[in-house]
């Protein structure tokens, strides 16, 4: 199964990604992740990423393409992959299209996962993650509390509002999504690709996605 999970942030891509994951032993590749490891280990990548993504601003196309052809090219791959928040923009589409055909890599459908925006809103405000880039735990201050406020279940290191989840920070980055990644859902309906689940549960989601019978 390859599969692209779009749908606007705290749409529940991660979240679908891992139960997709867990069913046909694919790999979930999210750039955000990925960045936000390269971020807190200091490297090259990371220094050049981390301004960007402190102001809810997209990273330039150049530092991600160059982390998927090197990605998609690791051997957990070869089982399937789900790419959780990439593309995000239509000539980043068009390069990872390019970038697939280079790699003989063939994919099956472009899930969007439609979810209102006073939905979204209120679980991102509410959301908190482990800081520890081994980790990664979500919890939501409300739905899912750690058992002991402000330490991971997990792990013991701190849980965190990440600077890009504060009202302010969402709703930036919910108008960019809006003007510059929305458009992809017409993109990939043009390919013959688009999947289109309007659901606030992942079930939802699973149910739709393994009707395909990839």
């Amino acid at each position: 199964m390859k599969l692209i999970l779009l749908g606007a942030p705290g749409a529940g891509k991660g979240t679908v990604a891992k139960l997709l994951t867990a069913i046909d032993g694919s790999v979930q590749i999210s750039t955000g992740d990925i960045l936000r490891g390269a971020v807190q280990a200091g490297t090259d990548l990371g220094k050049e990423a981390e301004g960007y993504m402190k102001r809810g601003d997209l990273v330039p196309d150049s530092l991600i393409m160059g982390i998927m052809e090197k990605r998609l090219q690791e051997d957990d791959c070869a089982k399937g992959f789900l790419l959780d928040g990439f593309p995000r923009t239509i000539p980043q589409a068009e390069a990872l299209k390019e970038l697939l055909a280079k790699l003989d890599i063939t994919l099956d459908k472009a899930v969007n996962i439609d979810v209102p925006k006073d939905i979204i809103l209120d679980r991102l405000c509410t959301r908190r993650t482990c800081e520890n880039s081994d980790c990664q735990a979500i919890y939501n201050v409300k739905s899912n509390p750690p058992k002991q406020e402000g330490i991971c279940d997990k792990c013991g290191s701190k849980v965190i509002q990440r600077e890009d989840e504060t009202e302010q920070a969402i709703s930036h980055r919910l108008a960019t999504y809006n003007e510059k990644t929305a458009p992809l859902i017409g993109f990939y309906e043009k390919e013959g690709l688009l999947l289109s689940v309007e659901a606030t549960s992942s079930d939802a989601v699973i149910e739709a996605v393994k009707k395909l019978s990839l």
